[in-house]
């Protein structure tokens, strides 16, 4: 056998051995429970700082979806309105917002669009 194919057949083993260990490693973290909500705490981490980088006003967006809400589902208190979606498209008319509200009632998710003016109206309650 030659020394080429020594090499050749040392470098597949040894790239088998790290894909393998690879997959191993990632099952094992998103077989972990607290893993889903890691992710999910960093998305709307994410979406949050996003929503501040381009000027978003997150208290009238929590404004906005408490109006929205009061219209929507009269009677539904929310102890936590948690922004998950921002969707900040070229100019302002096509922007959207998406706030979960959580109450002891349950969850509601408030779409909200940005009007031409740049208030932040109804869209649909989810």
């Amino acid at each position: 056998m030659s020394t080429l194919a020594i090499v050749l057949i040392v470098i597949g083993v040894v790239l088998l051995a790290l894909f393998v260990g690879g997959l191993v490693v990632a099952r094992r973290r998103l077989e972990r429970p607290e893993f889903s909500a890691d992710v999910a705490k960093a998305d709307r981490a994410l979406e949050s700082a996003r929503a501040a980088d381009r000027g978003w006003n997150r208290q009238l967006l929590h404004d906005a979806a408490r109006q929205a809400l009061a219209v929507e589902r009269p009677g539904f208190e929310p102890e936590t309105l948690d922004l998950v979606l921002v969707d900040d498209r070229p100019g302002v008319e096509d922007d959207r917002a998406h706030v979960v509200a959580v109450g002891s009632e349950g969850k509601a998710r408030v779409v909200l669009a940005r009007d031409r003016e740049g208030r932040w109206t109804l869209e649909r309650v989810e």
